[in-house]
């Protein structure tokens, strides 16, 4: 059995920021991952956007959080690397009621704290976007929106909590969690069942993470306060020769559900669309639809007239978790002390989760049931991977003479070298999944979307950690890659 201080249930962007953030103090911490990897649910399926913060309502839970997450990206890039470049958005109109709709945004953004927006015409648009449809009459720019890789940034929050003594528990799904009383009948923690009894931990404070699952979760301490609804949204990736047509992120006018279908580069010079948003049944759909796909495609043409969909090279959706409360949840609950309930993170949630990490170690604070002493030998920074495609062609030489690893290209369509897969295998995180790999290197994320590359990648993992190739699976569980031979034991 496992103690903990905390134990934080989710590993994706919002469980890995809090985990760093803790990661402060001297705590034993437990981030608890029912999944092969971080950032595999929401975290690694969404608009990589890090919003200006005008169009959360004034006065709610995400207004608050958001403006302040945002302002938190340029230091925590400066101190993790994982990609962040603040490029600018505009939300576009094409007539008088798009113009009333921008000028409340515009208003809504004052109020909530948001630098340097501007209504701008239709032209000044075009003359910073001029591929963008000649119909655009007025729009609202926000210089401080940025793009980000979203999964790449979770990844590095993890990495530098483990660096800093926190424990990652990878393939450890919550199935129960127990009230756990001393002899005089008060609270003094939580006893968590790891995989129907595989595991059990002991901890002081839950921080409930879980995403799409969260109200599952909060369930297992008898809280029905709020339930989680899956919204699906489809995108469309295009191939790195369109990424030129736009240079900032454009939305068009939101609905009363979404911010609408956008169209921007993204972090890595993609051309991005999408997403529409439907309710799904349930929380692991993660199909593509063509009626969907159409409509994006349509929507975002009114945009972006002039894009090519001969170079769409992948198609894919992902699940936010949209609370019926309305509001990001971020408070311990009023009865089960202890049990800190971070939960309906929908959008804004990504520019938002350093911002809600703060806010949680206040809450952890409140809780009385752990002491907050500082951790003195906290370090802020992560190691930078290398990407020989960002090098000087002296550095990139010098790096070869003393790794040849890196003069040897294992991914043609991203020019990844296999030094850089050998690095990610050496993480503070284990991983031996092709998507693992694919997230920290962008190997298999080009035009061929990983069609030769893969046996190269089974080959450097299987010889880097000594993980046997009928083994590795593309994400987990029964994915395996290899047909016709059995597993291998993997017991010493």
């Amino acid at each position: 059995m496992s103690t903990y201080d905390i134990c934080i249930i989710g590993a994706g962007i919002v469980g890995c920021a809090i985990a760093r953030e803790l990661s402060k103090y001297d705590l034993k911490i437990g981030l608890i991952e029912k999944n092969e990897d971080v950032s595999t649910g929401t975290t690694k399926a969404n608009s990589g956007i890090v919003h200006g913060g005008y169009a959360e309502k004034y006065g709610s839970v995400k207004a608050q959080f958001c403006a302040r997450g945002n302002r938190m990206y340029p230091q925590l890039e400066n101190e993790l690397h994982f990609g962040f470049s603040q490029i600018g958005s505009f939300v576009v109109g094409f007539d008088q009621q798009d113009a009333m709709t921008i000028k409340e945004l515009y208003n809504n953004g004052i109020k909530n704290g948001v630098a340097d927006l501007q209504i701008v015409t239709g032209d000044f648009v075009r003359q910073k976007e001029p591929h963008l449809s000649k119909d655009i009459t007025v729009a609202l720019y926000c210089p401080t929106t940025g793009i980000i890789s979203s999964y790449e940034a979770a990844i590095a929050l993890a990495e530098n909590a483990i660096d800093n003594g926190v424990h990652l528990k990878l393939n450890s799904e919550v199935t129960a969690i127990k009230q756990q009383d001393n002899s005089s009948g008060l609270r003094r923690g939580f006893l968590l069942t790891i995989n129907n009894h595989r595991e059990t931990l002991t901890t002081k404070v839950v921080i409930n993470a879980a995403g799409l699952y969260a109200d599952e979760i909060a369930q297992m301490v008898g809280s029905t306060d709020f339930a989680i609804t899956p919204r699906n949204g489809q995108y469309l990736l295009f191939d790195k020769e369109q990424g030129h047509l736009v240079n900032s992120v454009v939305f068009q006018t939101p609905t009363k559900v979404s911010k609408g279908v956008l169209v921007t580069k993204t972090y890595h010079n993609n051309l991005l669309i999408g997403p529409d948003a439907q309710l799904v049944s349930t929380k692991n759909q993660l199909d593509t639809h063509r009626k969907s796909i159409n409509y994006i495609v349509a929507t975002a043409r009114k945009s972006l007239p002039g894009f090519d969909l001969c170079k769409v090279i992948t198609a894919f959706s992902g699940n936010r978790a949209v609370p019926s409360t309305g509001d990001f949840i971020i408070e311990e609950h009023a009865t089960v002390k202890g049990f800190i309930n971070v939960a309906g993170i929908d959008s804004p949630g990504l520019t938002a989760a350093p911002a809600i990490a703060t806010s949680v170690v206040d809450l952890v604070a409140a809780t009385k049931a752990v002491k907050l002493q500082q951790n003195t030998n906290f370090n802020p920074y992560r190691k930078p991977y290398k990407q020989i495609t960002k090098m000087a062609e002296a550095a990139l030489n010098r790096l070869i003479k003393q790794k040849p690893s890196y003069g040897c290209i294992a991914c043609r369509c991203e020019t990844v070298s296999e030094g850089e897969i050998r690095d990610a295998l050496c993480r503070p995180i284990p991983i031996n999944s092709l998507d693992a790999i694919k997230r920290r290197t962008r190997a298999g994320m080009g035009r061929c979307q990983g069609g030769f590359c893969t046996p190269k990648i089974m080959e450097i993992i299987e010889d880097e950690i000594n993980y046997p190739k009928e083994n590795i699976t593309k994400n987990g569980g029964e994915s395996l890659l290899v047909v016709g031979r059995t597993k291998r034991s993997l017991e010493k």
